[in-house]
């Protein structure tokens, strides 16, 4: 109904009224539920990638500590040790579907909510309301740009999630030191910080002497294979299913927020140890032909390399073999200047390359991986290299299909850009319902 509404409404009006259409909703939202985050500790996760991880980490060690919890991402909802997938295609619900999964939490015993928060959720006010006890930043890179009207512009919506922990007497703030735009976040006043490291960033003198600072993680002796990974906090020896070195920042950030509750550091221990991976997240599924194939949602650059990184570090694919790549690039309609920089991306990383369907909505598919391409073409032209085989296939399925036929003993096959996601969205606004870890082990099988 709302949306019939909305195309009724000339643009120019109904972008200058967006801001109070908004704070309205989100208010009636809350008062309709009773203000449910007042009665709950939440906890905000915010970045580019690796949120639904973190979000999930966070969830499963508070629960096994024996605090019931609630969590709401991209992937999937929690309550307690119940679990939903979230078929909205939303990383934060609407105002009342939010309000009214927050006061659910409440009436089933939660004491804390993990909130995986997108700067698409904070520019529509959906975050108004929620009262946010902690924050997390996990990482930043360039997103959503055209929605946004630049990166700054994306990187300050997400800066007021940080804004609105500042204002409590006991917030928590949680810090990557290693990405660059952390200083940004670190500019509200929250009153109890916590930081990691993989690169030593935390010698600033600013933020050495920052008496807010409660801990600092040195994360170090950092192993990666493909089964796992192990590393030191602080000196303190973790282990975790999670493969990759984007997943050790995943972990520092959970650990941090962990000691912040004053869990006991051994319930930590197992509880990293025995979590097992989200759904369509760098999840792992192995051939009896004897190589696997790597799930995972990566949709923007840096996540793209981040995946293809932690193929080759922790030799996936063994001495010799293959990667063949499957991607996309998320969403028709936007964003489309990553286009060809993902393209140039997996020539620089993959032997073969197929070119698939993702999320088209009204755009033409075929120009889509036309403009992929481009850039697979650009990492040619540079003379960096030798260009990978390019296939181009706009059945999704019919790609994975050829990906997994391409692949041999010892090779690793990588599909990305939808993840766990159980839709498609194509032309008209149709959802055509996906299932990629399902695609794949039924493929496998037959």
């Amino acid at each position: 109904m709302l949306n019939k509404i909305k195309k009724l409404i000339p643009k120019k009006i109904f972008k200058f009224f967006q801001p109070p259409y908004h704070y309205v909703l989100a208010f009636l939202g809350a008062l309709i539920y009773g203000f449910p985050s007042k009665k709950l500790y939440i906890i905000g996760v915010t970045g580019t990638k690796g949120k639904t991880t973190t979000s999930n980490l966070i969830h499963h060690i508070l629960n096994s500590a024996g605090f019931k919890t609630g969590l709401t991402t991209t992937v999937n909802f929690k309550i307690g040790d119940k679990e939903w997938q979230n078929n909205f295609k939303q990383t934060m619900l609407g105002r009342f579907g939010l309000q009214k999964l927050l006061a659910q939490m409440v009436k089933d015993g939660c004491k804390y909510a993990v909130v995986e928060t997108s700067s698409e959720g904070i520019l529509q006010y959906r975050h108004k309301f929620i009262d946010y006890n902690a924050a997390v930043f996990v990482n930043l890179s360039p997103e959503h740009l055209e929605r946004h009207g630049g990166f700054e512009n994306y990187r300050d919506e997400k800066v007021k999630l940080f804004e609105k922990v500042a204002k409590k007497k006991e917030g928590v703030g949680i810090y990557n030191f290693d990405d660059s735009n952390v200083e940004y976040f670190l500019k509200p006043k929250i009153k109890n910080k916590w930081g990691y490291s993989l690169k030593n960033n935390f010698q600033s003198a600013s933020w050495r002497t920052d008496s807010n600072f409660q801990s600092i993680l040195q994360i170090e002796n950092v192993k990666l294979n493909s089964s796992g990974s192990e590393f030191l906090a602080n000196g303190v020896n973790y282990k975790t299913n999670l493969i990759g070195e984007f997943n050790i920042y995943n972990c520092a950030a959970t650990i941090c927020v962990a000691l912040s509750q004053n869990i006991p550091v051994e319930k930590i221990q197992k509880s990293l140890a025995d979590f097992k991976s989200v759904s369509g997240r760098m999840e792992v599924i192995d051939s009896e032909k004897g190589f696997s194939t790597i799930v995972d949602y990566a949709h923007e650059p840096s996540s793209l390399e981040a995946v293809y990184k932690a193929a080759k570090e922790t030799q996936m694919g063994k001495s010799g073999g293959k990667m063949i790549c499957l991607l996309g690039s998320a969403g028709g309609g936007r964003d489309k200047w990553k286009r060809p920089v993902m393209g140039k991306i997996a020539a620089q990383y993959c032997d073969e390359i197929i070119l698939t369907n993702e999320d088209p909505y009204d755009e033409n598919p075929s120009l889509i991986l036309d403009e992929i391409e481009s850039g697979i073409a650009t990492f040619k032209k540079g003379g960096e290299g030798d260009l990978a085989a390019v296939y181009k296939i706009i059945d999704r399925k019919e790609a994975i299909k050829k990906a997994i036929s391409l692949a041999e003993k010892g090779d690793v096959v990588v599909l990305t850009g939808k993840g766990g996601e159980t839709t498609m969205c194509i032309e008209n606004n149709k959802k055509i319902p996906w299932d990629e870890t399902k695609i794949v082990k039924e493929i496998l099988k037959n």
